[in-house]
C-alpha cells in the first residue's frame, strides 16, 4: 500500500498551513473578533458543556480552522484538527512538551512534499485524549523541523465514532 506519499501531501499541506499563519489560533481576524484568550475560553466552555454528552464541539476559529487542546499523559497542546491528514504529526516542541519519546538522531525521510523529503520519526502514542473522547496506540510522526503546528489526524480521528462539521462547529464523538 502507498500510504507515504498521501502521508508527505498531508504533511506539506499543514506545514503550509503553519508557515502562512503560525500564530492564526490567537489573532483576531478584525477589531470586533475576539481577542487573544478570548477564543480559548469560549472553546473551554463549549468543550466542557459538551463533554457531559460523550461529545466535544469545536468553533471554527477566526482563520477558519478547528483546533483542538489534545491531552497526553496530562499534558496538553493545541492541535490543528486536520482530517485529511492520515496521521498525527506533531512538532518537535510538542512532542517534547507531551513527553513523548522520540530520539532526534534517528529522523530520516517519513515522506515526500511539495518542497521535497519531509523529515520526522515515527512513533506511537499510548493513549491521546480530547476531553471524554480518547483513543489509543495512536500512530504519529515527530516533525522536528519545518511544521508550523501540530495535526490531529486520521490515525485519531478515526478511532472516534462522530465527526461532523456544520453551522461554524465540529462536533466530534457521541
Amino acid at each position: 500500500m502507498q500510504v507515504r506519499p498521501f502521508i508527505a501531501i498531508v504533511i506539506a499541506t499543514g506545514a503550509l498551513i503553519g508557515w502562512l499563519a503560525p500564530g492564526a489560533p490567537d489573532a483576531p481576524a478584525s477589531a470586533g473578533a475576539a481577542g487573544p484568550g478570548e477564543s480559548a475560553n469560549r472553546l473551554e466552555v463549549v468543550q466542557r458543556e459538551q463533554w457531559l454528552a460523550g461529545e466535544v464541539v469545536l468553533p471554527r476559529e477566526s482563520d477558519g480552522h478547528f483546533y483542538a487542546d489534545v491531552a497526553v499523559d496530562g499534558a496538553t497542546t493545541r492541535m490543528l484538527v486536520d482530517t485529511g491528514a492520515s496521521v498525527v504529526a506533531l512538532t518537535g516542541a510538542d512532542a517534547d512538551a507531551l513527553g513523548i519519546e522520540w530520539d532526534p538522531d534517528a529522523v530520516r525521510p517519513v515522506a515526500q512534499g511539495a518542497s521535497g523529503a519531509v523529515y520526522g520519526v515515527d512513533v506511537t502514542i499510548e493513549r491521546m485524549q480530547l476531553g471524554s473522547l480518547e483513543a489509543q496506540a495512536v500512530e504519529a510522526i515527530v516533525v522536528p523541523d519545518g511544521l508550523g503546528t501540530s495535526l490531529l489526524g486520521q490515525s485519531f480521528l478515526g478511532q472516534i465514532q462522530r465527526v461532523e462539521i456544520g453551522h461554524d462547529q465540529m462536533v466530534l464523538g457521541g
